[in-house]
């Protein structure tokens, strides 16, 4: 009896995961199948070219026959295994995959999230600052207006050919 284990190579079918990628998934070529030969069979038939007759009665036949069905199936049930143990494989990683997908995108959300939090604060700050610069540079501008007319008065005071020159030095 022969035993065939085929393992084929056919190019893997594949899904799209949620992020774009290409997945591989189990496919014939993954999943062992067991073939047995069946145009071969233990006989008790004489030999023609030597004239002589095989040594195994019926019941040994029987016994031998029954021996490789016995084999055939333990080796059936073991390919039955193997492959159920790989499609229970495939079914842990996707569920390990999905899991970890979720976690990356709860911990980008949380890190979103407190980078928001921190633009808000620094809003807030930048805004007090922002308000204090504004009154800073209200006062500054009250001032010069307030300087330039002390300017004014004190040269008209002084006389007319005074006043150019206080100018000069205000501007």
């Amino acid at each position: 009896m022969d035993f065939f284990f085929e393992d084929l190579t056919l190019p893997s079918a594949s899904r799209s995961s949620k992020n774009g990628h290409e997945e591989p998934q189990m496919t014939a070529g993954h999943r062992l199948t067991l073939e047995t030969d069946e145009s071969i069979h233990m006989t008790g038939d004489t030999d023609p070219s030597r004239g002589m007759s095989s040594s195994m009665t019926e019941s040994q036949e029987q016994h031998s026959s029954s021996s490789i069905d016995d084999i055939s199936r333990r080796a059936q049930e073991l390919v039955e295994k193997i492959n159920d143990s790989r499609t229970t494989d495939q079914k842990v990683l996707d569920s390990f995959q999905e899991k970890l997908v979720e976690k990356v995108t709860e911990m980008c959300q949380q890190m979103k999230d407190h980078m928001y939090t921190i633009y808000e604060e620094n809003s807030n700050e930048m805004q007090v600052k922002l308000q204090e610069l504004s009154e800073v540079l209200e006062s500054c501008t009250k001032l010069n207006s307030e300087l330039a007319e002390a300017s004014q008065a004190l040269a008209s005071l002084r006389g007319p050919g005074h006043q150019q020159d206080i100018r000069t030095l205000i501007n």
